[in-house]
């Protein structure tokens, strides 16, 4: 949920990038962090494992406009993609405000992107958080190798909801992509925080 700090009036949303290991998250901030200008980023601390894998988390606090006298700012985090870290996911989940699922989409990681988009729901499920009531964008990565599932089949694996997630095809390494993942769950963050219905028009 957001934080709100009247004293220096400012506003905290905290978006959460997820998925399976190597999929692209930490590539995503790695290049919002390098490409935003300078005033309107943060620090980045990256903690990682021997093998060189976010351990914990990525973060990002991205400067926005003033919504109603106050700054509005994105803290962006990223989750371990490996399964036996699943305790560090539901800690950095806690208090989230919206979610971008990144999937490699390669046909040979479509299995681990199955299991891991469950494993989001079910530690959503026990904070009693509903996806299909979260902000929530999908980011089809990796669209630049060889051995791609066509977007058409990535929808009919991950997002047969009541209502569409936004998805986008990405290519994180360059930057194909990312600035508009972040674009639409910074908006539809923004959307459900005044009472609108943040995937109005998302299909």
């Amino acid at each position: 949920m957001s934080v709100i700090n009247y004293a220096a009036k400012t506003v905290n949303f905290k978006i959460v990038y997820y998925g399976p290991g190597v999929a692209g998250k930490t590539t995503n901030l790695q290049l919002l962090h390098r490409r935003l200008p300078e005033e309107s980023r943060g620090e980045m601390v990256t903690l990682n494992t021997g093998d060189d894998r976010t351990l914990f988390f990525d973060f990002l606090p991205v400067s926005a406009l003033d919504v109603r006298g106050f700054a509005t700012r994105f803290q962006l985090y990223t989750v371990p993609g490996q399964p036996y870290y699943n305790m560090t996911r539901k800690l950095v989940l806690r208090g989230l405000d919206g979610v971008v699922f990144v999937a490699d989409s390669q046909w040979a990681r479509a299995h681990d992107a199955v299991a891991s988009f469950r494993n989001l729901e079910e530690n959503l499920r026990q904070y009693g958080v509903d996806l299909d009531r979260l902000p929530c964008v999908l980011q089809y990565n990796k669209r630049d190798l060889p051995g791609v599932a066509p977007r058409e089949y990535l929808d009919f694996l991950l997002n047969r909801r009541r209502a569409p997630m936004p998805a986008f095809e990405a290519v994180a390494t360059t930057g194909a992509g990312v600035f508009e993942t972040l674009n639409r769950i910074a908006r539809m963050v923004l959307a459900a925080e005044f009472g609108a219905d943040p995937r109005a028009g998302a299909a």
